[in-house]
């Protein structure tokens, strides 16, 4: 098993997944993970929904499949590669997002991250109760030789995605983590460098440390 900082180095989004099964015993250590993530206040309030029921997924791909279409698709075609990335590398990240659209519900196992809200609206403090639980799960996933991306698209069709979950009012969804093996294989992220991204007191002033 890798150790930790060689896992975050190496931790690509893996949308190729196989549909082979994954054992109950590692979703569980996935979700053992995400259960240990800090959360605002310790209220714990995250829900983790697993889902294998191929005609759930299929009823969600829907929605997943038509924002692609209409814009996650023509953004991918109209911008520039980011820091870190040639246009090559770009092209191919793109195939494999439209290779996830398709194939979206053959992913064996999804982990549907969600917050238990009741009547509060959620604010831009809300993600801070399940994303850290989702990187850890994202991290558990590689460490267990598993493929997986964090995927928020469905939620630009919100109502629609999370009817076709089954959520009852009160709970939100704020993620889902395609889960399986992967057809490729582990790399280095493509990331730009830390001196253009880390300031220093002032914004725009230059982090010495880097």
């Amino acid at each position: 098993m890798p150790d930790l900082f060689e896992t975050m180095k190496t931790m690509r989004a893996m949308r190729r997944l196989k549909p082979d099964p994954v054992p109950d015993e590692l979703i569980r250590k996935i979700l053992e993970a995400g259960a240990c993530a800090p959360n605002g206040g310790n209220t714990q309030r995250w829900r983790f929904l697993v889902i294998k029921d191929r005609k759930i997924k299929q009823g969600v791909q829907v929605w997943y499949k038509r924002a692609f279409d209409e814009v996650v698709g023509p953004r991918y075609l109209k911008s520039n590669p980011p820091p870190g990335v040639t246009r090559e590398q770009y092209n191919r990240q793109h195939a494999a997002v439209e290779y996830l659209t398709d194939h979206f519900h053959e992913a064996p196992v999804w982990i549907v991250a969600c917050l238990e809200e009741g009547a509060t609206a959620p604010t831009r403090s809300s993600g801070a109760s399940i994303y850290p639980a989702v990187q850890n799960m994202l991290l558990a996933a590689r460490a267990l030789g598993l493929g997986a991306t964090l995927t928020t698209r469905h939620l630009l069709y919100e109502k629609e995605a999370e009817a076709a979950l089954g959520l009852p009012p009160g709970v939100h969804s704020y993620a889902i983590l395609p889960i399986g093996y992967p057809m490729g294989n582990f790399g280095p992220v493509g990331r730009g460098p830390l001196k253009e991204i880390v300031f220093q007191d002032h914004w725009g002033t230059p982090y010495q440390g880097v």
